[in-house]
């Protein structure tokens, strides 16, 4: 299993952290993507993987909820961090994907990024901007996208149309079977996590008629733990029982799921371990 959405610079993890790494491996996780959130915790981010090269892997942006006044100034901040980690691109020219190395103090995504309208939308247009940037970002570098969507699934969309070149995933899907439909004509991938498990959850019924290859497992923790976690902090080996779930909507074993979860993982994010 790879985690493909884990906030391992959360305070929550600070004080067990090798321990808490050692139970993921040993729990069958292969690595983990650890994405940035705003310009103050993007060394946070930088710091734990460099800390475990190789498994942790690290992405930086900025979250649509931390469009504030000074997004600029963020945007700017995580660029220069961005910039500096993708050297080995040289004069900023992308690599073809399929080619492009990732050394371990490269990014693995420009992440993570959207639009997010539930609480606020003081600054609704800031955050278009704020994505669109983020999406040159990653067109510049060749690199995919996590994409965070709550309460704005028109706009995202209409926006990722915008760069067709631009794959990734839309991290911590819950939307309606046609939504999944457009998502993954678009060539993206739908992140699938502990909401999985919920009682009453609807994303089972959603998910019928969309390849099992357009699948990626994560955690998005500490949050969203899975049942029968629910409510505790988050760990990525517990993303098992949202495999068994998978595995009794597409009707084949736990096994499979794992196997083509983890080469859909390996296959966006291009990585090699």
């Amino acid at each position: 299993m790879i985690d493909t959405h884990c906030h391992m610079d959360d305070p929550q993890y600070a004080e067990d952290l090798d321990a808490f790494l050692a139970a993921q491996q040993e729990g069958g996780v292969e690595a983990i993507l650890v994405p940035g959130v705003e310009a103050a915790t993007t060394q946070d981010v930088l710091d734990v993987c460099a800390k475990y090269p190789r498994y942790l892997y690290p992405a930086l942006g900025l979250h649509p909820e931390n469009v504030k006044e000074d997004w600029r100034e963020q945007l700017a901040t995580i660029k220069a961090a961005v910039d500096e980690r993708m050297s080995n691109s040289p004069k900023g020219v992308p690599y073809p994907i399929a080619e492009r190395p990732i050394p371990y103090k490269g990014l693995i995504a420009i992440g993570e990024i959207g639009l997010d309208y539930h609480w606020d939308t003081t600054f609704k247009e800031q955050q278009h901007k704020a994505l669109r940037e983020q999406m040159r970002w990653a067109e510049q570098y060749d690199l995919p996208v996590m994409i965070h969507s709550r309460d704005a699934t028109e706009d995202i969309l209409n926006i990722l149309r915008e760069f067709p070149n631009v794959k990734g995933v839309m991290h911590c899907f819950s939307g309606s079977h046609e939504v999944a439909k457009q998502v993954i004509d678009m060539g993206y991938y739908l992140g699938i996590g502990g909401v999985l498990t919920f009682k009453n959850c609807k994303l089972a019924e959603h998910l019928v008629g969309i390849p099992l290859e357009r699948l990626i497992l994560e955690t998005d923790a500490p949050y969203m733990a899975p049942v029968p976690y629910r409510g505790k902090r988050n760990e990525s080996r517990w993303m098992w029982y949202v495999v068994e779930r998978l595995a009794e909507i597409y009707n084949c074993t736990p096994e499979h799921v794992d196997e083509v979860t983890t080469a859909n993982a390996k296959a966006l994010f291009v990585i090699k371990l």
